[in-house]
């Protein structure tokens, strides 16, 4: 019996509905089959190479069904798939794929001038394969055109894998810096398959069982098409939107433009009869029911009868919003609460049942310690860290981190990613958030000491504290408070200018405000509460 690994589940599904969609982006739509051809055809390409087991390739794209074939070829060879953001700048990319210790990058065309410009600092990288775009730029010098790549090259044969082949994704870490979390390929795959539930699919035991429950599925209701409507670079997009849906044999559908244009999204769901939509909380869920308001009052609102489900993950969907989009449609509304270390829990809401906005019930094996490693008291109103059993392994080449936040208790390991929260009389939980000063904005992580750092490198200024301001739209929004040499020496333009040469663009302050003083304690350490208190005193 195969043991459970990303890129054999998805082969077990190709063989058995190759005819089905697999991948839609603008209209191109691959089916299972092609999918996995063409991802057995990237794989070829990068052995062809020397990566092999546990190699790692960074993957730099916009959505597209590109993306998705790339890190399905990586899984295929037993590599590990390495998420770029496709937003960072010279010094994050060449960090990353330095700490990742990528051997090839798979990039968007319109980033060649920003590859070129560090490839010479890259000195790990073996094999650089471009993705066309409309940006009209060449082909880099030394790189193979993707679909060069897929059309010239044979589809690797399939291999046996093993359950603990590597597989990590990128997120932020408390000093600014992204950190690689790990997880076994097998362990993660296993676990998101109990998921399909969600979709409609009966979830499997093992790898042999996929083939007779997407049948069963694909006979009865229908396969799961889901719309991803934030970025696959991040863990929702992949994992939530991507991976669970392709694990329950559906059509993943995704949109190459970047930023939130709601009313191509349900263009998307209306033309593909969309099943399943993926955001990120508010800064989504927002403008897409605003957008159902504007098609409504102008009488022609969008057919969104196909939608059962909308799924969100990484930052708290307020309920009023919740009840603007099931006004228009009756469906599903999940509100998970997790991060990259491991989920933690669910809230559910539909036209039968509502819940509170930071309400929700803990997934099994995930508890709420106080700082004396003893579970909090339902209904005591105590504050605790919420710890989870999560099968994360740990940070990848950082010990130090892991060991803060793997942490074993009465015999069980725990993992600590650092969310706060009071626990209900019910059980239930409420959530308080980071007991760091991390700042999430529409969906994105933004560290205070990371910016900051940027803004006192400018030689007009003194000091800067950044703190996340409460915002409408995407959650929090990033702002600065700053001290200056002279009145003269700098203002917010020059500030603002100066950041985005380091810094990637949804890391920017949105708002550069000018004290006479930054307070900090008497110790020399950042006085948060003082900054966000100035802020909103001068917002």
């Amino acid at each position: 019996m195969a043991d459970w690994h990303f890129a054999t589940a998805y082969e077990r599904i190709s063989d058995t509905i190759g005819d089905q969609p697999a991948l839609i982006c603008e209209n191109v739509i691959r089916t299972w089959a092609e999918y996995d051809d063409r991802a057995a055809r990237i794989a070829s390409v990068l052995t062809q190479h020397g990566l092999g087991p546990n190699s790692k390739t960074g993957i730099y794209l916009h959505n597209s069904n590109e993306y998705q074939e790339a890190h399905h070829g990586v899984c295929k060879l037993r590599g590990c798939p390495v998420n770029v953001n496709y937003r960072y700048r010279e010094e994050e990319l060449i960090y990353l794929l330095d700490n990742s210790d990528a051997q090839a990058l798979i990039f968007q065309a319109a980033y060649v001038d920003r590859i070129d410009a560090i490839r010479n600092q890259l000195k790990d990288i073996r094999c650089l394969i471009q993705v066309d775009d409309d940006s009209g730029n060449p082909l880099l010098e030394g790189a193979i055109a993707y679909e060069d790549a897929i059309t010239g090259a044979t589809p690797m044969p399939r291999i046996e894998r093993k359950l603990d082949d590597l597989y990590m994704l990128y997120t932020g870490g408390t000093t600014g810096l992204p950190k690689g979390v790990m997880y076994a390929n097998g362990s993660h795959c296993s676990n998101f398959s109990q998921h399909t539930a969600n979709l409609g699919v009966t979830p499997s035991v093992s790898v042999e069982d996929l083939p007779g429950n997407i049948t069963e599925a694909l006979q009865g209701n229908g396969l799961p098409v889901g719309l991803i409507c934030c970025p696959l670079m991040h863990g929702t997009g992949m994992w939530v939107g991507s991976m669970i849906t392709h694990l329950a044999g559906g059509a993943v559908v995704t949109v190459k433009k970047l930023g939130m244009d709601p009313h191509l999204l349900w263009s998307e769901v209306q033309l593909h009869r969309a099943t399943l939509l993926t955001i990120v909380g508010d800064a989504f869920a927002r403008p897409l029911l605003n957008a159902l308001n504007e098609a409504h009052d102008s009488s022609d609102p969008y057919d969104i009868s196909s939608v059962q489900t909308i799924i969100s993950s990484g930052v708290m969907w307020s309920e009023e919003v919740k009840e603007g989009l099931l006004a228009h449609h009756d469906m599903i509304l999940i509100d998970t609460m997790g991060s990259t270390e491991g989920g933690m829990g669910r809230s559910i809401t539909s036209r039968k049942e509502s819940s509170s906005t930071a309400r929700f019930n803990l997934n099994p094996n995930v508890r709420v310690f106080n700082d004396d490693d003893r579970e909090v008291e339902p209904g005591s109103g105590e504050m605790g860290m919420i710890a989870t059993q999560s099968a994360m392994l740990g940070y990848y080449k950082d010990p130090e981190k892991t060991a803060k936040t793997v942490r074993v208790i009465d015999g069980n390991r725990y993992i600590f990613p650092g969310d706060f929260a009071t626990v209900e009389a019910d059980g239930s939980i409420t959530l308080l958030g980071r007991g760091s000063m991390c700042i999430n904005t529409a969906g994105e992580k933004v560290f205070p000491e990371e910016v900051e750092e940027v803004i006192k490198s400018h030689a007009g200024t003194v000091d800067c504290l950044v703190v996340g301001i409460p915002d409408e739209r995407f959650g929090e929004r990033v702002v600065s408070v700053v001290s200056r040499t002279s009145v003269d020496a700098v203002d917010d333009t020059v500030l603002l200018n100066h950041c985005r040469e380091h810094l990637a663009g949804y890391k920017l302050p949105k708002n550069v405000l000018f004290v006479d003083h930054v307070q900090r304690a008497p110790n020399g350490k950042a006085d948060y509460k003082w900054a966000k208190a100035t802020a909103l005193d001068m917002l």
